[in-house]
């Protein structure tokens, strides 16, 4: 049950699209000044060594984010991408770029010095989200973060990263089943104002097929108990009935529920001589009305970036 460990692909074209995905969507949603209560019901180890024997075995990441990295990415000095990062939401809501907006969050993670070099770390959703959370024009506001890991070592490491933040109680982390922990935080709690607001973001590692069931029965449950929540699921495209499924039981239960969707997928082609994951998806319920563009204007580039095989491809669709 737990012989996947995110170490390994961290970094990797999958992350790039989750994560991109996952910060274009916390952009648009941190605009508005009221708290913003976000789960991660698999949130690994928070963040991961790329220069570590994990990620130099499989070598993901340096067919992964290391494509994207701007030359000297681990310079100290700020660069235009950083300095976008910082600012105020509404100044660059009108020419948002959300592959610049994610470079540059990575960026804030690998200062290295002045001598630069390529980038040593990677941070998962975890430390992303409280990145967002953070940033001083958001500061103030004070969102919630609520994490669940129920492998060991990943949780250790992750209770770990969480208390060197030393973010109080605004990020809480338990060793828990995500699935079953979402139920309890549905609906979140209301903010001074009355209003309630959510993201969640549901990224299991599929080793097992019932994953795929407790994705979609998650999915159903939340959607009962708090409609216009933001749901984010990451899945794998693999040669596998219920990976073909899966989107298209998300798409009924948006549609039954009468909600908005967008399905984003990446495929960067198969490497010669390899069996690994070449493909994958974002199925989002509730999306920002921004968030389709967005992905358009990015994935292209993605694709340029990352192709390793003629079949290289993206797709952004949407319904109401």
């Amino acid at each position: 049950m737990f012989s996947y460990r995110h170490a390994f692909h961290a970094g990797n074209h999958a992350d790039v699209l989750k994560h991109l995905t996952l910060v274009a969507t916390l952009r648009h949603l941190m605009r508005k000044d009221s708290p913003l209560t976000m789960i991660d019901t698999h949130a690994g180890a928070g963040i991961y060594r790329l220069d570590a024997e994990a990620a130099q075995t499989s070598g993901e990441a340096l067919a992964g984010i290391a494509r994207l990295a701007p030359p000297n990415a681990g310079d100290s000095a700020p660069n235009s991408a950083t300095a976008r990062s910082r600012q105020a939401p509404d100044a660059i809501v009108s020419e948002y770029d959300a592959l610049t907006d994610y470079l540059a969050l990575l960026a804030g993670f690998n200062r290295t010095g002045a001598s630069g070099g390529p980038w040593r770390v990677y941070p998962g959703s975890p430390l992303l989200m409280h990145a967002l959370m953070t940033e001083p024009a958001r500061a103030a506001v004070h969102d919630r973060l609520r994490l669940f890991e129920l492998h060991p070592t990943d949780a250790q490491a992750l209770q770990a990263h969480i208390a060197q933040l030393d973010a109080g109680r605004q990020v809480g982390m338990a060793r828990q089943d995500g699935f079953a922990a979402l139920k309890a935080l549905l609906p979140p709690p209301a903010s001074g104002s009355g209003s309630r607001r959510a993201l969640v973001l549901i990224d299991p590692s599929y080793e097992i097929k019932s994953d795929y069931a407790k994705v979609a029965g998650a999915v159903q449950d939340a959607l009962r108990r708090f409609a216009t929540g933001v749901y984010l699921v990451w899945y794998p495209i693999i040669p596998r009935p219920e990976a073909h499924t899966l989107p298209r039981r998300l798409r009924t239960l948006a549609q039954q529920a009468e909600r908005a969707w967008l399905q984003a997928t990446l495929a960067v082609g198969a490497a010669p001589g390899s069996n690994g994951l070449s493909a994958s998806g974002m199925f989002v319920i509730n999306p920002p009305h921004t968030l389709a563009a967005a992905l358009r204007s990015a994935l292209p580039r993605v694709q340029q970036a990352l192709a390793r095989g003629p079949q290289a491809s993206w797709s952004v669709d949407t319904g109401d």
